[in-house]
């Protein structure tokens, strides 16, 4: 894989999250996915991942914008840096009650490809400055 085919991939994965395309996001990643979750559990798998994009959905609201994307000259690693907006629409395990509080903040992600998919996902994001504005 090249540096354009990487960056087609990631643009393709988010292009999928922001149309709330399960399916088309779990279609871009290896059937043993590596899924690092923010100041969260390390999850393998397809299954893990499908299973984490249904609780997030049923809890959140988000579209991605401003995404930057970069790739590695083999195609190997790649990075996304983007602003979340969001509705917290549903009591997250351990988080403050929702009460359709809406957010922006900034995140980034990094990838691991092979293959021509997905291998690993790991996403950052300041949860203190969430909780903040959730709590306002």
């Amino acid at each position: 894989m090249d540096r354009a085919t990487a960056t087609d991939l990631i643009a393709r994965y988010y292009a999928c999250f922001n149309a709330g395309d399960s399916p088309g996001m779990l279609a871009c990643l290896s059937p043993d996915v590596v899924h690092d979750i923010n100041q969260g559990d390390r999850q393998e798998g397809l299954l893990a991942f499908g299973a984490f994009l249904e609780r997030m959905n049923e809890r959140y609201r988000e579209t991605l914008r401003d995404i930057s994307i970069l790739a590695s000259d083999d195609g190997r690693r790649a990075s996304a840096e983007f602003i979340v907006d969001g509705t917290y629409l549903r009591t997250d395990h351990g988080l403050p009650d929702a009460r359709g509080q809406d957010y922006s903040l900034p995140a980034g992600a990094f990838f691991a490809l092979d293959r021509g998919r997905i291998s690993r996902v790991t996403v950052y994001y300041n949860l203190a400055d969430w909780i903040r504005q959730i709590e306002r």
